[in-house]
């Protein structure tokens, strides 16, 4: 199956909150449920480095390193006995206007463009990293100290939960649903040691997501990334009845 993206992500911070599952509910895809972890749903801001990106695997010099910042939340659709447990994005967010067009026109996703930038330190006994992007004059941030030692997923904990959602959904319409497929490895994990995060979340996400502004994270991950490759193919899913 041909890859249409390849690109190495990097340092992958997941700031995670508890929500409302009716606050997502007009921002789910047609086809798929809310994946819960005991019973509660998640949206997670994510900061990361993309990093030698290819696009059908050539190269992109001048545009492959960038960083993205993100909201998601966690969703499943049941195919038969199978379980395809996926991520949806209310936005995603980079630097470059050219692979923001490319995203959008081909896949119907929601790039959006701001000036970002990062900062990444390693000392001997913990490692910093900072994201921060442009919103109406103000920097954004998700800051982290973490432990310098990357260990694996604990099975069945919440970083799991967070990290291991191997298919994306798009809501193309009220009835349609496109589902693509990505693969990367099981990744390590840092301990977080300290954090600071300053987001407004309804400027950059709208009013439905202000209440975030007021919360707490409850768990805040950094993983150490990979290669990770995504289809070309994507499977554009419609229906026509409410029992789906």
């Amino acid at each position: 199956m041909a890859t249409f993206l390849k690109a190495n992500w990097e340092d992958i911070i997941m700031v995670n909150y508890e929500i409302d599952p009716e606050i997502l509910q007009p921002f789910l895809p047609k086809g798929v449920s809310l994946d819960l972890y005991d019973g509660k749903a998640y949206v997670s801001l994510v900061g990361f480095m993309f990093k030698k990106t290819k696009l059908f695997n050539i190269p992109m010099p001048w545009l492959g390193t960038f960083e993205e910042i993100n909201l998601r939340f966690y969703v499943q659709r049941k195919e038969g006995d199978k379980i395809k447990r996926g991520v949806v994005f209310i936005n995603e967010t980079i630097p470059y206007r050219l692979v923001a067009w490319v995203a959008n026109f081909l896949y119907k996703e929601h790039y959006t463009v701001v000036p970002t930038k990062h900062f990444m330190a390693q000392l001997e006994d913990k490692r910093q990293i900072r994201f921060e992007w442009l919103l109406n004059k103000k920097w954004n941030r998700i800051l982290v100290e973490t432990n310098p030692l990357a260990n694996p997923i604990l099975p069945n904990s919440l970083e799991e939960f967070i990290y291991e959602h191997y298919y994306g959904y798009t809501k193309i319409d009220a009835q349609t649903t496109e589902e693509y497929h990505l693969r990367h490895p099981s990744w390590q994990v840092y301990e977080v040691l300290h954090d600071a995060i300053d987001c407004d979340f309804a400027a950059m996400y709208g009013e439905a997501f202000s209440v975030l502004n007021q919360t707490k994270p409850t768990a805040i991950f950094v993983a150490k990334g990979s290669s990770v490759e995504v289809d070309w193919q994507r499977t554009r899913l419609k229906f026509t009845d409410e029992r789906h």
